[in-house]
């Protein structure tokens, strides 16, 4: 667990936006089990929240009461495995596309392991360094990284929002993942695309230097409400504070 080895400042925001009528972003926090979670929902009404909320009802049931970081790893999976699956089947019922991107962190002792699938995303600040830990499943992604698109020409990209891996939108969910380790003074950051559409990694570096989790998430939110709020926005924060013992994921 996250807890014994560090003292954490946690703290969760979601707002619909200054467009949308609905909240298809759902978050999830357990400090107690070093666990964070943000979903952001696609497929229109009552389908894009359903996936993300799918995902959270999961986790909610997950039995992270982890003796290791590997149990702990197998019952996130788990969750996830199990939501992708009850949102596949959803979808085929209905007839339409339904998913929900997914990025996530794990903590235990002093490691940290970071699950996404989709166009969410997961921030590392250490020190003033601010390291994103997640690779956008995009389309727009996949141009840059051929060489075929600028990063400046990506921002008015037609097909800017279309994602290329999400769960649910499969019969088996897809997950990336990145780890490392954790120390006092590390703040991770997880959010939607409603942020990252309005901020830029600098900027989002420099609000999360030196203020505390809840003032971290305000800040965040208002900037992008203030610059046009045109998708959901959540927000996800923890601050890990004190260092304690060793820990590993074997």
């Amino acid at each position: 667990m996250a807890g014994p080895l560090f003292r954490l400042d946690t703290e969760v925001l979601s707002h619909v936006g200054m467009v949308r009528q609905l909240n298809e972003d759902r978050a999830y926090a357990d400090p107690v089990n070093g666990v964070w979670v943000v979903a952001d929902g696609m497929g229109g009404h009552s389908a894009g929240d359903f996936a993300s909320e799918t995902v959270l009802r999961h986790l909610q049931a997950g039995a992270f009461d982890a003796g290791s970081a590997v149990d702990l790893e197998a019952a996130f999976r788990a969750a996830i495995f199990d939501a992708n699956a009850e949102i596949h089947a959803a979808a085929l019922q209905r007839g339409q596309t339904i998913g929900t991107t997914v990025v996530g962190l794990l903590a235990f002792g002093k490691v940290y392991r970071c699950y996404w699938s989709g166009d969410s995303r997961a921030y590392l600040l250490r020190g003033d360094m601010l390291a994103k830990l997640t690779r956008d499943h995009s389309e727009v992604q996949d141009l840059i990284d051929r060489g075929l698109l600028s990063e400046e020409e990506a921002k008015t990209y037609p097909r800017r929002n279309a994602i290329t891996h999400a769960i649910g939108i499969a019969d088996a969910a897809y997950l990336d993942y990145a780890d490392g380790d954790v120390q006092a003074g590390d703040v991770f950051l997880l959010c939607s695309d409603g942020l990252t559409t309005h901020l830029d990694d600098l900027e989002i570096g420099q609000i999360m230097t030196g203020r505390p989790a809840r003032d971290i998430c305000q800040e965040l939110v208002d900037t992008a409400l203030q610059r046009g709020g045109s998708d959901n926005v959540t927000v996800n924060v923890v601050r890990f504070l004190d260092a304690g013992t060793e820990a590993g994921w074997a």
